[in-house]
């Protein structure tokens, strides 16, 4: 009786060592896609600042900065001729981009943390909440 408490200690110990780092993992994981995002955000726009100076001293010329324009890249390949040329617009919108992204792949973490803890239950139901933003992201239009 004695060694059936200590191999259930043990394995609750074991369970508890897996379910601890798989929550530092997607802590660091949210931290480090936050703390990027913000850096990309903070350093397009001082780009786009330091490459039209006129910016900060003309309000007409800030409102142009502030309304969305064409210069904004609404496609991926516009997105990487942007980052190519060094444009500060396309950097803070990859910044957002990655914002948008870090919960996603949070869900796509979680499934193999779930896996991993043997959940075959949570497993499934990541798995499907996962499918489903993926599938919110192919459908979803721009206009």
């Amino acid at each position: 009786m004695n060694q059936r408490h200590t191999h259930q200690a043990t394995s609750e110990t074991t369970v508890e060592e897996k379910v601890r780092k798989v929550e530092l993992l997607i802590s660091n994981l949210l931290r480090f896609g936050v703390l990027a995002s913000l850096v990309l955000i903070i350093g397009g726009t001082l780009l786009s600042l330091a490459h039209h100076s006129e910016y900060l001293t003309s309000g007409v010329s800030f409102q142009r900065f502030i309304e969305p324009t064409d210069a904004v890249p609404h496609s991926l390949a516009g997105l990487a001729t942007g980052l190519k040329a060094f444009s500060g617009t396309a950097i803070a919108v990859l910044g957002i981009l990655l914002l948008i992204a870090t919960p996603v792949v949070r869900v796509g973490v979680s499934i193999f943390a779930f896996i991993y803890q043997r959940d075959r239950l949570y497993t499934l139901i990541t798995a499907t909440v996962f499918c489903l933003l993926l599938l919110s992201f192919a459908l979803g239009k721009v206009e």
